[in-house]
């Protein structure tokens, strides 16, 4: 909840949290270096779309991959649940989340006039299509080189229909000791 409240100016509260944890037809993703939690993302699935609902990292943890890293397994988790295409919203001033969502395939589609509530600011809303195809598989390829690793820790009692998972990347180029990999919720 920490990153939440740190990144998000209207944040989701705990039992909202917890609440979509048992919904059907999700898939939360958690990024930590040892046990500390850097990052947090979810994708949820509307027939064969796959919406990512939220992507958030640490801002101290900003630019070491872990969005990258989260973003990367969230897709992985929504080709799982049967996804053919991915959407988000992204704030208009975030231009950095948008140059990832872009790394991955996503276009600007369209936008969502004050979608904001905070401070009324317009959402853009980016697909990226034809996500089983070879060319995508390709590009996710490329991404997984450059996010290397991931080592992957389910959770006891979760149910067939929700998937949560721990994802911990493993030696970044930048730092000498292991950094965790993960998503971001980055429709805010």
């Amino acid at each position: 909840m920490t990153i939440e409240t740190v990144v998000y100016p209207r944040p989701w509260s705990q039992r909202l949290f917890e609440d979509e944890l048992e919904r059907p037809a999700r898939a939360y993703v958690v990024a930590r270096d040892g046990e500390q939690v850097v990052g947090y993302g979810g994708v949820l699935m509307i027939a064969d779309d796959g919406h990512i609902a939220t992507v958030a990292v640490d801002p101290k943890r900003a630019r070491e991959g872990i969005g990258r890293a989260l973003l990367r397994e969230l897709v992985r988790q929504a080709i799982e649940m049967g996804a053919k295409q991915l959407t988000l919203e992204v704030r208009v001033s975030n231009s950095a989340a948008a140059a990832l969502y872009r790394e991955f395939g996503f276009v600007p589609a369209g936008a969502r006039k004050a979608y904001y509530a905070d401070n009324g600011e317009d959402a853009i809303v980016m697909w990226a299509h034809d996500i089983c195809d070879e060319s995508y598989s390709a590009r996710l390829s490329e991404i997984d080189e450059k996010v290397g690793p991931i080592e992957r820790v389910g959770f006891a009692g979760e149910s067939d229909q929700t998937e949560r998972h721990v994802v911990r990347p493993f030696s970044h180029p930048s730092r000498q000791s292991p950094h965790p990999a993960a998503a971001t919720r980055e429709t805010s």
